[in-house]
């Protein structure tokens, strides 16, 4: 069976030099056969009339010139960074529970229970929380979040100038995405204040999109890097997590607590066509679905006020369930853009079979593996990138980026894939030519993918948030 699958991998996806070939091969004997002489007195008895010379060369001009029109700018990652907090930040399990036992001392079985949420998690035990968290009492004030947004987007900002080369007046654009932390004035006006951006800069500022909220703010940028040519984007995600720290003792949002961990990224895009040769990657498809639905059972994570006052974040008992079925339906849209044509058949096959035959047979689902080298599965706990790993059918190493990212920073939220995808380059295994798949899960409940294809490859960088730890990688995730 293994042979016969390749045998019709091969035939499918090389269907048309498979058919041309047999026909070249015919139209070359018939030409042998002709003569050189015959096929002389053919060209010589043809007549090109200068007017359908002219005609014909205008049309051509004039296709190629609407080709290169509609066709869309190519959207380029340059660079990005990722904030990497300092070893004062560090939440090992025995001091998040010390400080879980101060701060619950009037409900021990809420203690116990975050207990087990860390040891089932995947974390870690250099993850890291802000520092108002770790202060006893916690002080989640405005003040405190806004320190901590300063610390971690200063950071990951400045690292990228530092990386790029690129100058705050050339910016042209910039979108930061945070969910949970939406201040007045908002992040992208205390960016623009604190690095002196032009004034006519283009900016936008997300909010409440959850953890997919990243590859949102990506296609937000591509739609903008459309209208604005020879511009430079530059998208800062990360979530502050010091006002949404839980102090109550409902165990669905005593979760959250055991799982959210500081972290920031910024990503330079470009649309220059001088940049395609210093660039990392270049953008290929961008795919958003969303399971959108009044019943809150939809949402991954949302907040909520409990019995006492106390507001937090809630996550879905059934969160694996959700991400599988918004998974099924960013798979329908993503598989006919990056499959070959051999599972893009067997897939097509699947479905009509389904619609018309028997709706209970068992779907099809592609080997992604044809079509992509890497992948970045959003790092939002274990149980989730275990579903993922059961339903797209990958081998441990494929989850391995998104497995050591939860172990040694936790549930970065939204900027997770970036530090996913760092830590591919760390290891050494971008190549040029190679595929990278981000997906990611938000609220809403939203699933939104991005393919990006590496430019060059990548030499494992001597800076970075893995660059003190990264031969300690992989370990083993009990």
């Amino acid at each position: 069976m293994p042979y016969v699958k390749l045998g019709y991998q091969y035939l499918i996806n090389h269907f048309f030099i498979v058919l041309l070939v047999p026909i070249i091969a015919y139209m070359a004997l018939g030409l042998l056969q002709t003569g050189p002489k015959e096929i002389i007195s053919h060209l010589k008895s043809l007549h090109f009339d200068l007017f359908h010379i002219l005609c014909s060369s205008f049309l051509i001009l004039f296709v190629l010139t609407a080709y290169f029109m509609s066709k869309p700018r190519t959207v380029y990652l340059v660079d990005y960074s990722c904030y990497k907090p300092p070893v004062t930040c560090h939440a090992p399990f025995s001091k998040f529970i010390e400080h879980s036992l101060l701060n619950l001392k009037d409900d021990p079985e809420s203690v116990e229970f975050q207990m087990r949420v860390l040891q089932r998690s995947g974390l870690g035990q250099e993850t890291c929380l802000p520092p108002a968290l770790h202060n006893i009492p916690p002080t989640p004030t405005i003040e405190s979040a806004r320190s901590e947004a300063e610390t971690v987007i200063f950071a990951a900002m400045d690292d990228l100038f530092k990386n790029t080369g690129l100058k705050p007046k050339d910016i042209d654009i910039l979108i930061v995405n945070c969910s949970l932390f939406s201040p007045t004035p908002s992040l992208s006006a205390m960016i623009i204040n604190k690095y002196k951006l032009r004034s006519n800069i283009k900016t936008l500022n997300l909010s409440g999109m959850g953890c997919s909220a990243s590859l949102i703010s990506v296609d937000v940028a591509r739609d903008l890097l459309q209208v604005y040519p020879n511009s430079n984007a530059v998208i800062v995600s990360t979530e502050i997590i010091t006002l949404n720290y839980y102090q109550g003792k409902e165990r669905a949002m005593l979760v959250p607590n055991c799982l959210f961990r500081m972290g920031a990224a910024a990503i330079h895009l470009s649309n220059r066509r001088s940049d395609r040769w210093r660039a990392k990657y270049k953008l290929c498809h961008l795919v958003r679905t969303h399971r959108g639905a009044e019943d809150k059972s939809y949402y991954c994570v949302y907040e909520q006020e409990d019995k006492e006052g106390h507001v937090g974040i809630s996550m879905s008992k059934d969160i694996t369930a959700i991400a599988g079925e918004a998974l099924k339906s960013n798979i329908t849209t993503t598989g006919p853009l990056v499959l070959p044509a051999s599972e893009q058949l067997l897939f097509l096959l699947s479905f009509i079979g389904r619609k018309i035959f028997n709706p209970k047979w068992k779907p099809y689902i592609p080997d992604f593996k044809l079509a992509f080298e890497h992948f970045c599965i959003h790092a939002g706990g274990k149980l989730v990138i275990d579903e993922m790993q059961k339903s797209l059918q990958l081998s441990d190493e494929h989850v391995e980026a998104s497995r050591m990212t939860l172990h040694r920073f936790g549930n970065t939220s939204s900027s997770s894939l970036w530090y996913e995808l760092s830590y591919i380059e760390a290891k050494g295994r971008m190549i040029r030519g190679n595929k990278v798949w981000q997906i990611a899960f938000g609220s809403g409940f939203q699933c939104n993918s991005a393919v990006w294809k590496c430019n060059r490859t990548i030499k494992s960088p001597t800076e970075g948030p893995w660059s003190d730890c990264i031969d300690r990688y992989p370990v083993l995730s009990p």
